[in-house]
C-alpha cells in the first residue's frame, strides 16, 4: 500500500472518538505544563511520562504526541510574555518577541508563533509521513554489525550535540551506559552491580531516571538559585490577531523556517536550537527591514518559531525508523516506546504498521486542536504564568513523585512498602545527579539515551561477535556500517561549526543592540 492509502488508514484510526479524546488531554496539558516558566518540552514529556502508562499502547503514544506538541507549542508563550525562554531554541523567540510584547504587541508576537507553528508542523507531519518510509527500507538491510554502528552514532551525537563540550557530553553518557549494565545479564543470567540489592536486579527504570534528571534535577536547581525572582508577566494588549502586515510580513518566513527546521531536526547532529538559529540568521539577511531586528520584528518570532516546531517533526524521523534519539525530547520519547515493549526501528513499521501511521496521523490531528486551543486560550495561559515558584515546583515534586509511584509500581509489580522507599531513594539520588550535572553543566539527555541505548549496543556487538566467532573486523566490513562511522565523525566536528555561526551571529546582534 502506498503512503496515501497507509496514512489514510492511519487517519481513520486517529479520529475515533477515544484517540481524539487522548490527543485533546495530550495538547491540553503539554501546553499548560510547556506554558509554565522555566520548563521546556523535554521536562514537560518526562515530567508526564507516568501519565500515560496505564492507557493502551495506541492511546498512550497518541496522547504522548500531544504532549510533545503540546510543550513545543507552550514555550513561546513564556519567551514573548516573560523573556524566560524554557529551552536554548526558544532563546531567539525570546529576543524578538518579547520586544514585541513591551512595545504592546504581544498578541501579534503569539499569534505568528501559533499560526507558525500550526503551518510548520503541518507541512513537516505530512514531510515525516513520506521520509520515513525510504529510510525504513534502507534500515531494513541491518545487521548486528549495522546496527551496533547506529547505536555508536548515537552515542557520538548526543556527546557532540548537546552541551558546550563533547568531553562533558561523554562523561554524561558513560554515566548512563553504567546505569545500564546494572541488573541481570540477559545472556549469562548473572547479575551485575547489583550490590545484593534485590531491587536493582530488575535493572534501573528509564521512567525514574528521566523524571528525576528532568524535574526533580530543574527544581532543585530552581530552589538553590536565590537570584530566582518573580518575573513580570507582561499584558496582552489590544487585539490577539494578526493584521494584515503582519500576514505579508509573516508567511515567507513560516515557509521558509519549515524549509529548513525539517531537515535540520532529522540530520544526527542537528536540533531545533540549530534550527531556531539558522532561521533567525536567514530571515535577518532577507529582511526588507533589518534596522528592526533586535526592536521587535515580527519575521524573529514567526521565522524561529515555524524552524523550532518543523524540527520537532524532523526528530521522529531518526526516532521512529531507526531508533535514534536526537534531541532530549526525543530520547524521553524513546523511553514512552519503550515503557510498552516498543522498540523504534524499521521493525516497528512492520510489526506495528497501524500504531505507527496512527501516531503520525495523529500529529495532524494534534496540529489542529493546538491552534484552536492556543488563540482562543491565551488568556488562560498566561494566567497560569502568575502561579508563584514554590507552589510551581513544589507541585512539580509531588506530581513527579506519585507519578513515578504508581508507573513503576504497575511495570515491576513490587507493590511492597520497601519496595516503594527503594523507588523513592531512587528518585531523590537521581534527582540530586540532575542538580550536580546542571550545576556543572554537564548535558542531561546522554545520560538517559546511555541507560536506553546502552544495553541494546551491548547486545547487537555480542550477537556481531558471535556471527563471527570473535572477529571484531566484522564490525567494519559493512559498506553501511563504515558509511555510520563516518557520520558518527562528522557529527563531532558539525555542531561546533553550526553553533559557531549561529551564537557568533547571535553575539554581534546583541552587541548592536547595546549600541
Amino acid at each position: 500500500m502506498d503512503t496515501f492509502g497507509l496514512l489514510g488508514e492511519g487517519l481513520l484510526a486517529a479520529l475515533q472518538w477515544q484517540n481524539l479524546l487522548y490527543a485533546l488531554i495530550g495538547v491540553t496539558l503539554g501546553t499548560a505544563v510547556g506554558v509554565l516558566p522555566g520548563i521546556g518540552p523535554a521536562l514537560t514529556v518526562a515530567l508526564l511520562l507516568p501519565v500515560t502508562y496505564k492507557l493502551d499502547p495506541a492511546g498512550s503514544l497518541i496522547m504522548f504526541a500531544g504532549i510533545y506538541y503540546g510543550g513545543m507549542y507552550g514555550g513561546s508563550t513564556t519567551s514573548i510574555l516573560l523573556n524566560t525562554p524554557g529551552e536554548s531554541a526558544s532563546i531567539v523567540t525570546a529576543l524578538e518577541g518579547n520586544k514585541m510584547a513591551r512595545k504592546g504587541r504581544g498578541g501579534p508576537a503569539l499569534a505568528t508563533a501559533a499560526v507558525g507553528s500550526f503551518v510548520a508542523g503541518l507541512i513537516a507531519t505530512l514531510a515525516l509521513a513520506f521520509v520515513a518510509p525510504w529510510v525504513v527500507k534502507f534500515a531494513l538491510a541491518f545487521g548486528p554489525a549495522e546496527y551496533f554502528a547506529l547505536m555508536v552514532l548515537a552515542f557520538i551525537t548526543v556527546s557532540a550535540a548537546f552541551g558546550d563540550s563533547a568531553l562533558r557530553g561523554l562523561t554524561a553518557l558513560f554515566i548512563g551506559l553504567g546505569l545500564g549494565v546494572i541488573g541481570i545479564d540477559l545472556q549469562t543470567g548473572q547479575s551485575r552491580l547489583a550490590f545484593g540489592i534485590p531491587d536493582l536486579l530488575d535493572g534501573i527504570e528509564v521512567t525514574t531516571l528521566a523524571v528525576a534528571l528532568f524535574a526533580i534535577g530543574e527544581t532543585l536547581k530552581i530552589a538553590s538559585d536565590r537570584s530566582q525572582v518573580n518575573e513580570e508577566v507582561l499584558a496582552v494588549k489590544g487585539s490577539v490577531w494578526m493584521t494584515k502586515e503582519d500576514w505579508k510580513r509573516s508567511w515567507i518566513p513560516w515557509l521558509r523556517g519549515t524549509a529548513i527546521g525539517f531537515p535540520i531536526g532529522a540530520m544526527p547532529a542537528g536540533g531545533a536550537d540549530v534550527a531556531s538559529f539558522l532561521s533567525y540568521s536567514a530571515e535577518k539577511s532577507f529582511a526588507k527591514r533589518p534596522e528592526e531586528f533586535g526592536q521587535g520584528a515580527i519575521e524573529g518570532v514567526a521565522g524561529p518559531e515555524a524552524a523550532n516546531n518543523a524540527s520537532a517533526a524532523g526528530t521522529l524521523v531518526p526516532l521512529l525508523t531507526l531508533g535514534l534519539p536526537t534531541t532530549a525530547t526525543a530520547a524521553i520519547m524513546l523511553a514512552g516506546f519503550q515503557q510498552f515493549g516498543l522498540q523504534p526501528g524499521p521493525l516497528l513499521f512492520t510489526s506495528n504498521a497501524s500504531l505507527v501511521w496512527a501516531l503520525i496521523a495523529s500529529l495532524l490531528v494534534a496540529n489542529f486542536m493546538l491552534i484552536v486551543l492556543n488563540l482562543p486560550l491565551i488568556g488562560v495561559w498566561v494566567r497560569l504564568l502568575t502561579i508563584p515558584k514554590p507552589w510551581l515546583y513544589g507541585g512539580i515534586l509531588v506530581f513527579a513523585t506519585l507519578g513515578t509511584l504508581g508507573a513503576n509500581g504497575g511495570i515491576s509489580g513490587r507493590l511492597g512498602p520497601i519496595s516503594y522507599s527503594f523507588e523513592l531513594l531512587l528518585l531523590l539520588a537521581f534527582g540530586i545527579l540532575g542538580y550536580l550535572l546542571r550545576r556543572f553543566g554537564y548535558p542531561i539527555a546522554p545520560v538517559v539515551v546511555g541507560l536506553i541505548l546502552g544495553p541494546m549496543a551491548e547486545q547487537q556487538l555480542r550477537r556481531a561477535l558471535a556471527i563471527s566467532q570473535g572477529d571484531p573486523l566484522v564490525l567494519f566490513h559493512s559498506p553501511i556500517a563504515i558509511t555510520l562511522y563516518v557520520v558518527a565523525l562528522l557529527a563531532v566536528a558539525l555542531p561546533f561549526y553550526l553553533r559557531w555561526r549561529g551564537r557568533g551571529q547571535m553575539l554581534s546582534q546583541l552587541a548592536s543592540d547595546e549600541d
